[in-house]
């Protein structure tokens, strides 16, 4: 098997399974998971220093980032104000986002993957280019990969902090927090 076609192989069905767990919790109802919230939001917060370090050596890459993360944090808030949180019928608290703004952001994400994995291997195959173009050598890709840390970290946060006001206004109520609403 050739070299070039091995990390495509094994990448695409990696980003087949990213992309189909990211459409499945855009839509209906979303079961409030703390800890994996809480997680979501440092692994992206790493990414985006680790991003950044890197593009802290070409300023028109970081510029890109740190634009779409201010980007994605007001589109996160944006979905936050969008977002239902709700009871199912089961009492656990879920929350219901926005499926209009996860999908664009999606659909987004993938566009420019697939743009830049075809615009890559157009001129990978171009040997007189002195130098050859690196994936994350683009400021609209870094923009793009900046939306969606700024959007999940804005979101995910904001997410903890309005269902501990939900959690509060059911006890006022006198409805009892779901047991197991911590993970």
């Amino acid at each position: 098997m050739a070299p070039q076609l091995v990390m495509p192989l094994i990448m695409a069905p990696l980003m087949v399974f990213a992309v189909w767990r990211r459409v499945r919790r855009t839509f209906g109802p979303q079961p409030i998971q703390r800890k994996r919230m809480a997680a979501r939001i440092g692994f992206l917060a790493l990414a985006g220093v680790l991003i950044a370090a890197l593009g802290a050596l070409n300023l028109r890459l970081l510029e890109g980032l740190l634009g779409g993360v201010a980007i994605g944090a007001a589109l996160g808030l944006l979905g936050l104000n969008l977002t239902r949180f709700e009871r199912n019928a089961a009492g656990a608290d879920v929350y219901i986002p926005n499926p209009w703004i996860g999908g664009l952001l999606t659909v987004l994400l993938l566009g420019r993957l697939i743009w830049r994995f075809t615009v890559l291997g157009t001129q990978a195959g171009a040997a007189a280019a002195p130098h050859a173009p690196q994936f994350g050598d683009s400021p609209l890709t870094l923009l793009v990969f900046g939306l969606m840390i700024g959007y999940y970290i804005a979101y995910y946060t904001g997410l903890l902090i309005h269902h501990r006001r939900f959690e509060q206004e059911q006890v006022a109520r006198g409805i009892k927090p779901q047991d197991g609403a911590g993970s």
